[in-house]
């Protein structure tokens, strides 16, 4: 892709503002850019899942309600919702609905679109990576993009003028909206709850998506690799 995606202007807060799974497939073709020290990194998304609210969506980290680990997800919208999984691994979400609300959408996969060598680096320890595999997944996603656990609760929605936003900030842009008769959607990806709701979207053929991986039960307690599955007792 080239960089038309980043002179597009930034999504308004009001995007971000209504249901997770009204939202996701709307995120198909927008880009979210951030920046970190070692340079800006913008990426394409191509691949979603949304989650909904407490006593809603048995997947989602909000179902039983609100936590020092979900807060975030209960708002405001268009903020960063990042956590820590498997012992290993960041995902990063964005939280929709109003305050109070505890809903958001997983980024799942996308394109680099700006940044190569930046993601390049976070990602292979100089190995050989196909460009396709940068941000292929939540956890490549996450690290291409260098968002951490530092980074939860970030603000990506730009209001006012860019002038003296720090380096290390996220923005989400318009980019270019996929092609609706290219979504697709289908089940969401490892969860052992609300299994066949449809709320995982993507673009067909992209080569940057990831491919589906049903729920596999695990011996030991864990979080689940989206913002579903609460840890189990």
């Amino acid at each position: 892709m080239g960089g038309g995606q980043l002179s597009s202007a930034p999504l308004p807060r009001s995007f971000f503002d209504r249901p997770s799974h009204e939202v996701a497939p709307d995120l198909l073709g927008r880009v979210l850019v951030h920046g970190g020290v070692d340079g800006i990194v913008a990426v394409r998304l191509t691949e979603v899942e949304a989650y909904g609210g407490p006593g809603e969506d048995p997947a989602a980290h909000t179902y039983r309600g609100r936590t020092p680990r979900n807060a975030v997800m209960f708002g405001p919208p268009g903020h960063l919702y990042v956590y820590f999984t498997y012992g290993m691994h960041f995902c990063a979400n964005l939280v929709c609905l109003p305050d109070g609300c505890g809903s958001a959408v997983l980024l799942r996969a996308g394109e680099v679109v700006e940044g190569l060598a930046a993601a390049r680096a976070r990602r292979s320890n100089g190995k050989p990576l196909a460009d396709r595999d940068l941000a292929r997944g939540p956890a490549r996603l996450a690290v291409a993009l260098g968002l951490t656990r530092e980074h939860n609760g970030l603000d990506a929605i730009l209001e006012g003028s860019p002038l003296g936003r720090p380096r290390q900030s996220a923005t989400m842009l318009e980019g270019v909206p996929a092609d609706p008769s290219s979504i697709r959607s289908g089940p969401r990806t490892g969860i052992s709850t609300a299994k066949e709701v449809p709320w995982r979207f993507w673009i067909d053929g992209d080569p940057t998506v990831s491919p589906y991986r049903a729920h596999v039960p695990r011996r030991r307690n864990t979080a689940a690799t989206s913002v579903g599955e609460v840890p189990r007792s």
